[in-house]
């Protein structure tokens, strides 16, 4: 069974999504890219996170051919290759359908540097254009509106976001998930303030090394 190791952490991750509230039911997905093969690991169409075994995980490679596994892969995974095919710094992606971030994406709105945790994904969170889910349209204006980005808002649809592993990944959606809810709050009493650029700069500096998570 070809990625034996990242199909057990698609299948770990899929059920800490879940428990930490980060999705619900079968909402969003998850994928992995081997470079040395070009194969990328995807979580599967429609199945709870905890009844999916690691023979699920569907191997695509980044034309999106199925290699191995008799499921269907996510309907988003064009959203998913885009950044393989493009970017040298993910190989990992994760789509999600939390509260808040979802919140600021159906209203359109960027997520501003009011925390400077958001430098896990850059100075702000941009939100890209809506298309329907599972169609190039929005592979593409996903992968526009993360470029020097780890994240992006899907307009009235969820969050995804990318790094070298699949523990960063979910760092960074566990973060602007957090970030996303204290400025929601915060607007909800006043005008939350903004961090001057060179604060964010500095900021993703220094989480060149602290801020990024290391896999056992």
């Amino acid at each position: 069974m070809l990625m034996e190791k990242q199909r057990a952490e698609l299948v770990e991750f899929g059920k800490k999504l879940v428990r930490a509230n980060l999705t619900k039911g079968t909402g969003g997905n998850l994928s992995v890219f081997d470079r040395k093969t070009g194969y990328v690991a995807i979580t599967p169409s429609g199945i709870d996170f905890f009844e999916m075994q690691p023979e699920d995980i569907v191997i695509v490679d980044l034309e999106g051919k199925t290699i191995e596994g008799d499921r269907t892969p996510s309907s988003e995974w064009e959203m998913h290759l885009m950044p393989y095919r493009t970017r040298t710094d993910i190989d990992a992606v994760i789509h999600a359908h939390t509260m808040w971030a979802t919140v600021l994406a159906c209203l359109r709105q960027e997520l501003p540097a009011t925390h400077y945790m958001i430098a896990v994904a850059g100075p702000t969170v941009r939100v890209a254009e809506y298309a329907t889910y599972g169609t190039h349209e929005l592979a593409v204006n996903a992968s526009r509106a993360m470029e020097d980005r780890k994240a992006v808002l899907l307009a009235n649809h969820g969050i995804l976001a990318g790094a070298q592993d699949l523990l960063n990944a979910f760092n960074i959606v566990e973060e602007i998930e957090y970030c996303s809810e204290v400025y929601c709050k915060a607007r909800s009493i006043g005008q939350p303030v903004v961090l001057p650029a060179e604060e964010m700069t500095l900021m993703a500096e220094r989480f060149k090394t602290y801020g990024q998570r290391k896999s056992k």
